[in-house]
């Protein structure tokens, strides 16, 4: 099943060597003898000529507002109404998850907790017990789209993971970051953080982590999807 990765946003040149890019994140989260990853950097204007470009989708992260007026986002915005339109099975995350929100009814505002950094835990709706992911984040939505379920949620972050139907899993955190990668992250962006997130990001590489859990369902949406798609034929 080829998936194809909507990247929204580059590391940081410093840390490219060493960590890879964000696409390189969503391949060794999701890596499977079913699955293949081919990316394109809508950032950069690089975009699929269309859905069937990829049989599901995964959008990225980023350092960027779903409300700022670059032509990439509003192309992006009108693609993931494609995508959701056709059925296809997509994926979002923080940046990802926000802009699928927007495209599809809510709204995404600052949030009135401020920056969130580090370890959370979330409470699960739709599986037993909590799970944990990394996040870096300002911004939240606010206002749910109609065709969304809340199915995880921390007490910082009511909507943190969605679902909109059977095909899309969206989630704020990123089930993809490493511990590593965040404490290098706030190495060079840690000054827009007040100290308590500051000090949770130091916590990142000591809190249990849900990965294997997060990569589970998300391969399980997909190939889920692909099993589907085949029996139609």
């Amino acid at each position: 099943m080829r998936i194809g990765i909507l990247q929204c946003d580059h590391v940081p040149g410093e840390l490219l060597a060493k960590h890879g890019d964000y696409n390189h994140f969503f391949m060794d989260l999701l890596e499977d003898e079913q699955l293949e990853f081919v990316t394109f950097a809508v950032v950069d204007g690089e975009f699929p000529s269309s859905t069937v470009d990829a049989e599901g989708w995964v959008i990225t992260g980023g350092a960027y507002s779903v409300s700022d007026a670059h032509e990439w986002i509003a192309r992006l915005r009108a693609f993931v109404r494609d995508i959701f339109s056709e059925g296809q099975p997509l994926i979002g995350v923080c940046f990802g998850h926000q802009l699928v929100a927007d495209a599809l009814g809510g709204r995404v505002e600052r949030s009135r907790a401020g920056w969130t950094a580090g370890p959370v835990e979330y409470e699960r709706h739709d599986a037993p017990g909590r799970h944990t992911a990394l996040t870096w984040h300002e911004e939240e939505i606010t206002v749910l789209p109609d065709v969304a379920k809340v199915v995880g949620a921390s007490d910082r972050c009511g909507f943190a993971i969605l679902r909109y139907g059977d095909n899309v899993l969206t989630y704020q955190g990123h089930p993809e970051i490493k511990p590593g990668f965040l404490l290098d992250l706030l190495n060079i962006y840690g000054h827009v953080l007040p100290d308590e997130a500051r000090a949770n990001v130091m916590r990142s590489g000591t809190f249990p982590s849900s990965t294997h859990d997060f990569a589970k369902e998300m391969k399980a949406l997909f190939l889920k999807s692909g099993s589907q798609q085949q029996a139609r034929f």
